[in-house]
């Protein structure tokens, strides 16, 4: 990769990504709030979909806050704990597992909107094309997990990874470090960020209302009386304005 391509991928594409989700959400809400739903087929090849759905979901939430924590996590916090060559092998691990059952259930569920007549017809082609970007960024997160073992003994890359990460966060961009990563993390990384691109426009927006429905753990109780007791507490009510 040029030094040019380098320099945009890993400076200035993740902001473009990631202002394009924030604000791409908030427009689709605003004016295409109807949109705004995951379009499921449950009633057509329910036990294909409900054990593809499954994995995959088990397997996605997993891959998502492992490796947020994982790359946004400072190395002097969990240095005291775990050295990097072992944190290296649990995300190996962890990532490895949960990465195949993400897999194995979003090909279940790309073979069953592929195959299935009818499903297909009733298909999107965002919903389509939303399939494929994920099963080939799972290919390619599944790919990196070789190169990871092969580094296991000093980290050097996934620690090259995190750092660039946070300083993304930070908006202290460098990409300078990332001109010597392998192949296969760099194609993982453009894939996950073109994700976030994608996000507002396709499906994925429903992923907000699953974090908005953690709300409702802090909503105060309703009081919910019978209808006898509503009817009588309106006739009390009438009896004491007379």
């Amino acid at each position: 990769m040029s030094t040019s391509l380098n320099t945009f991928f890993f400076s200035v594409y993740p902001y473009i990504c990631l202002t394009v989700f924030l604000l791409g959400s908030l427009a689709r809400f605003e004016r295409a709030q109807y949109t705004w739903k995951s379009d499921s087929s449950q009633l057509l090849r329910r036990a294909q979909l409900r054990w593809g759905s499954n994995l995959f979901h088990i397997g996605v939430l997993f891959l998502l806050f492992g490796h947020t924590v994982g790359l946004l996590t400072p190395h002097a916090l969990y240095s005291v704990f775990i050295t990097a060559s072992q944190k290296q092998m649990l995300a190996i691990v962890s990532g490895g597992a949960a990465g195949t059952l993400c897999f194995i259930g979003l090909t279940m569920l790309l073979h069953r909107r592929i195959f299935d007549a009818r499903i297909r017809k009733t298909s999107r082609r965002t919903d389509l094309a939303l399939l494929l970007v994920l099963w080939l960024q799972l290919c390619l997160g599944l790919l990196t997990l070789p190169f990871s073992y092969a580094q296991r003994a000093d980290a050097h890359e996934m620690l090259v990874l995190a750092d660039w990460a946070q300083r993304i966060v930070t908006l202290r961009p460098d990409a300078s470090q990332m001109a010597f990563v392998m192949w296969p993390f760099k194609l993982h990384l453009v894939l996950g960020m073109t994700v976030f691109l994608l996000f507002p426009f396709t499906r994925l927006v429903h992923i907000w209302s699953g974090f908005g429905t953690l709300a409702y753990a802090l909503r105060p109780y309703q009081l919910v009386r019978s209808r006898r007791l509503g009817a009588n507490a309106r006739r009390n009510g009438i009896r004491h304005e007379m």
